[in-house]
C-alpha cells in the first residue's frame, strides 16, 4: 500500500526551494502533527506557484468544501485549513457541503466557476463522487477528497479499518471489565453506521463489528443492532430510541458508531429512557471532547486530531501543484484518548480518573480482519485504503 508519510519537521527548512519539493516526503510514523513554519509553507507555495501559476495571475486560490460547518469535526478541520493557508500566502474559498451530494456538486461547480487552483473535498454522498469530480476533471484541477473517496482524487483520512477495530476492541474488553459475564450473555452492541456514504466509511463500522467479536468472541450475532446516523447527532438520538425498544430493561448496552456526534446523540438517547447505567459508549474522532471529559459512560475515543488535519492538506496540496506526485491514499495515526490521558493530546482538559482498561490491540484477529476486507469484490477498486497490517 502506498502512503505518503510525514517527515515535514525534520530537515525541511535547511533544504533550498527545489530540494523542498523533492524531499517533501510525510512520514506519518514520525511526523508530530504540529504545523509548519510559515517560512517553510511559503517556500512551498513559492515552488508551487512555480510550476503552476496562479490562475487569477496574482495568488494561489484553493477551494474547501467542508462536511457541515457547524460540527464540530467540520470546524475544527475548516480551522486548521484556514491556519494553514493562511500562513502559506494561499487564498482560500470556503463552502458548506451540508452533508448533501447535491450542495456538494454546487460547490464544486461555484469552485470552477471562480477558477480555484486546487480542491479540498469533504463530502459525503459517494453517488456524487463521480459527478464533482467530472467538474474538476474538465477544469484541470487537483482533488484532495477528506475521509470519502472521489475518483481520480487523493485521499486524506481515516485508517478506517485499523480505527475501527481500535475502537470496538476496545469497547468489548471495557464491557467485560464493566459487565463481567452478562456483557456477553445479555448484552447489546448498538453500532451507529452511515450508509449513505458508501464502502469505505462502512470499513470503520464493520471493523468496530469485528473488533469488538474479536475481543468478546461468542457473541450472539441476533445481538447486534445497526442504526443509521445521517452523520449526525440529532439522527442518532431519535434512531437509537427506537432500537432501545428492541434491548430488554437491565441489559448492558454497548454502543459505537462511524463518529464521536453519533454516539453522543446515541448516548443521550439511552440516558433519556432512564437507563443510562447500563450503557457504556467509545466514540470515533475524539472532537466531542467536553462530552468526553464530562459523560461517565462515555469512556473512550479513537482520535482523529481534526484540529491538525490542514498541516497535512495545505502542504500536500502545494506539492501536488509543485510537480509531485502523490500517492492514492494518506492516512492518519489513531489513538485511544480517554478521560485518564485526554490532558495528554489536550493540555486545556484535566486527566481524571484512571484507564477503564489495560487496553491490548488483538493484532492476529486483525490481520485475518484485513485479508478479509481484500477479497471483498466491493472494495476491489479500493485496495490502496486497506493497510497491510
Amino acid at each position: 500500500m502506498l502512503l505518503i508519510r510525514f517527515a515535514l519537521a525534520t530537515g525541511l527548512l535547511l533544504c533550498p526551494l527545489p530540494a523542498v519539493a523533492e524531499s517533501a516526503a510525510f512520514d506519518l510514523a514520525t511526523y508530530d502533527g504540529k504545523m509548519l513554519s510559515a517560512e517553510t509553507l511559503q517556500a512551498l507555495t513559492a515552488a508551487a506557484a512555480q510550476k503552476s501559476p496562479p490562475k487569477n495571475g496574482e495568488q494561489l486560490v484553493f477551494g474547501f468544501a467542508n462536511l457541515q460547518r457547524d460540527m464540530s469535526f467540520g470546524i475544527l478541520v475548516e480551522k486548521s485549513i484556514e491556519r494553514n493557508a493562511q500562513a502559506a500566502g494561499v487564498e482560500l474559498l470556503i463552502a458548506d457541503n451540508r452533508l448533501d451530494g447535491p450542495t456538494g456538486l454546487l460547490n464544486a461547480q461555484s469552485f470552477v466557476r471562480r477558477r480555484v487552483d486546487f480542491a479540498i473535498e469533504f463530502q459525503t454522498d459517494v453517488n456524487f463522487g463521480p459527478p464533482i469530480m467530472q467538474q474538476f476533471d474538465r477544469a484541470k484541477t487537483g482533488v484532495i477528497a477528506i475521509d470519502i473517496p472521489m475518483p481520480g482524487a487523493t485521499f486524506f483520512g481515516a485508517n478506517n479499518p485499523r480505527s475501527g477495530f481500535m475502537g470496538g476492541s476496545y469497547l468489548a474488553q471495557a464491557a467485560t471489565a464493566r459487565f463481567g459475564a452478562r456483557a456477553l450473555q445479555e448484552g447489546y452492541l448498538v453500532v451507529g453506521e452511515l450508509p449513505q456514504s458508501g464502502a469505505i466509511p462502512a470499513m470503520r463500522t464493520e471493523g468496530q463489528i469485528a473488533g469488538f467479536l474479536a475481543s468478546l468472541p461468542g457473541f450472539p450475532p441476533e445481538r447486534i443492532i445497526r442504526i443509521d446516523t445521517k452523520n449526525t447527532l440529532q439522527y442518532s438520538f431519535q434512531q437509537m430510541g427506537n432500537a432501545l425498544g428492541r434491548i430488554p430493561q437491565g441489559a448492558p448496552i454497548m454502543i459505537t458508531a462511524i463518529n464521536d456526534q453519533a454516539v453522543a446523540g446515541m448516548l443521550r438517547a439511552v440516558q433519556n429512557k432512564g437507563r443510562g447505567g447500563d450503557a457504556l459508549a467509545v466514540g470515533n474522532g475524539a472532537d466531542e471532547l467536553e462530552t468526553l471529559a464530562a459523560e461517565e459512560n462515555f469512556i473512550a475515543s479513537v482520535a482523529y486530531f481534526p484540529e491538525r488535519y490542514g498541516n497535512y492538506l495545505i502542504p500536500l496540496a502545494l506539492m501536488r501543484l509543485a510537480g509531485n506526485e502523490l500517492p492514492p491514499a494518506v492516512t492518519v495515526n489513531h489513538l485511544m484518548v480517554t478521560p485518564a490521558n485526554i490532558c495528554q493530546f489536550y493540555p486545556e482538559h484535566e486527566c481524571k480518573g484512571e484507564p477503564p482498561i489495560a487496553y491490548t490491540f488483538p493484532q492476529e484477529a486483525f490481520a485475518a480482519h484485513l485479508a478479509a476486507l481484500k477479497k471483498q469484490p466491493e472494495l476491489a477498486d479500493y485496495q490502496q485504503l486497506i493497510p497491510d497490517r
